[in-house]
């Protein structure tokens, strides 16, 4: 991950300048994993981290790692615990020893932390049983700082939370990006400076609200923006069709109408708008399915993916794209049956990636759709970890924790 043919971001310190020979070094990492039945069932993102993690071990250093599981409502919850993380770190590090704080701050974790050998590795139960981690609170940061003399975020993920572990603890230690943080914003950097024009867009999932601000920044920016999921459901009852029983967003029906509206004209990006759907009356695998253009769709349908001559019209943009950035399957990817658009578009990204084209994805239900059908990432030019800040940081936005990263001592 480390090896890039784009230099790493030079507003920020980075981990391979620092002097970590004998000093704790506190990592805030991006984990986050999905866990059934107190296992974790999908060890990427720790993997992703593990150059990052390697390199401060070699350097002479001992680890403190913190770093938050699921939306616990700021008080424990043993469905959220970090604990199932430590044999997979134990694993995977090789590790002399990692031991695991029930708690993230307090006398034993300050003991823990101060009696941590170089080359041991010390896991910090999860940040969000605290509530004063979503809060910002100054003295959760002060606990936080004083367990570590060198500060190191490679939780891109989180980058656009201004949580305390994310903007309160690097104003008290330096503070460096770590390597996977700076191989995500040397690559996304490329997409707001410099990218090669086609460029498309491929974006879908649930929630407008994240969404709007990508989608208005590329209707400037980009050339073709391709929508799936319930954010093209939205459009489609934008554009006056009957959606049935699918599920859409009535809020920002009027705004998709303004969206589209400004994809008229010549010098903006072109909004595709699907023409036909998948659609059934039930989401199973058994599910008797029909291909329909939208203006057929009635009863108790529900469009669970985007139809055949829609993925046509979707390929052959990508074809032409020189850069392309993907954030969401584009339909209900989890069932089989219902798989088949989000297939050919990773088909096609990856022929994009072939012939020389910029390509980059992310987000965790793409990850998880190549993950779970099996379909390679190592054709693209980069893929991110990030979902929500990945979306702000390609639409332009300063990310509070890189901020902080900026201005740290």
């Amino acid at each position: 991950m480390v090896a890039s043919k784009f230099l790493p971001p030079l507003f920020m310190k980075n981990l391979v300048d620092a002097t970590l020979k004998g000093k704790r070094v506190l990592l805030r990492a991006g984990f986050d994993v999905p866990l059934e039945g107190g296992k974790v069932v999908d060890t990427s993102r720790i993997e992703a981290l593990l150059p990052t993690m390697r390199f401060i071990l070699k350097a002479g250093a001992s680890l403190v790692i913190m770093a938050h599981q699921g939306r616990p409502k700021g008080k424990p919850d043993p469905a959220f615990s970090q604990q199932p993380l430590v044999p997979i770190l134990r694993k995977l590090l090789k590790a002399k020893e990692v031991q695991f704080a029930k708690s993230c701050t307090g006398k034993e974790t300050l003991k823990a932390a101060q009696s941590l050998k170089p080359g041991e590795v010390l896991l910090l139960e999860n940040l969000r049983f605290d509530e004063r981690e979503k809060k910002n609170d100054p003295s959760f940061a002060r606990e936080l700082a004083a367990l570590g003399d060198v500060y190191v975020n490679d939780a891109f993920t989180n980058c656009h939370r201004a949580h305390a572990s994310m903007v309160g603890v690097p104003a008290l230690l330096p503070a460096y990006a770590g390597l996977q943080l700076a191989e995500e914003v040397s690559h996304l950097s490329v997409i707001n400076e410099h990218p090669g024009h086609p460029i498309a867009l491929i974006i879908s999932g649930a929630k407008m609200e994240t969404k709007v601000p990508v989608i208005r920044h590329f209707l400037d920016k980009g050339d073709d923006i391709l929508l799936g999921g319930c954010i093209a459901n939205t459009f489609i009852a934008a554009r006056g069709f009957d959606i049935a029983e699918s599920k859409y967003e009535a809020q920002f029906v009027e705004e998709a109408q303004e969206i589209m509206l400004e994809s008229e004209k010549e010098e903006n990006a072109m909004v595709h708008v699907p023409r036909d759907a998948v659609v059934a009356s039930a989401a199973s695998e058994d599910a008797v399915k029909l291909n329909l253009p939208v203006e057929n769709i009635t009863g108790d349908m529900k469009i669970l993916d985007i139809g055949k001559v829609t993925v046509e019209r979707y390929v052959q943009v990508l074809q032409r794209a020189e850069t392309i950035i993907w954030n969401g399957p584009l339909g209900l990817y989890e069932l089989n049956r219902f798989s088949h658009a989000s297939k050919r578009v990773a088909e096609a990204v990856a022929a994009a990636a072939k012939r020389g084209a910029t390509t980059i994805i992310g987000g965790g239900d793409t990850i998880d759709f190549h993950t779970r059908y099996n379909y390679s990432m190592d054709a693209y030019t980069f893929v991110s970890t990030g979902g929500g800040a990945m979306l702000e940081f390609i639409s332009g936005k300063k990310l509070p924790a890189i901020e902080a990263l900026e201005k740290s001592k």
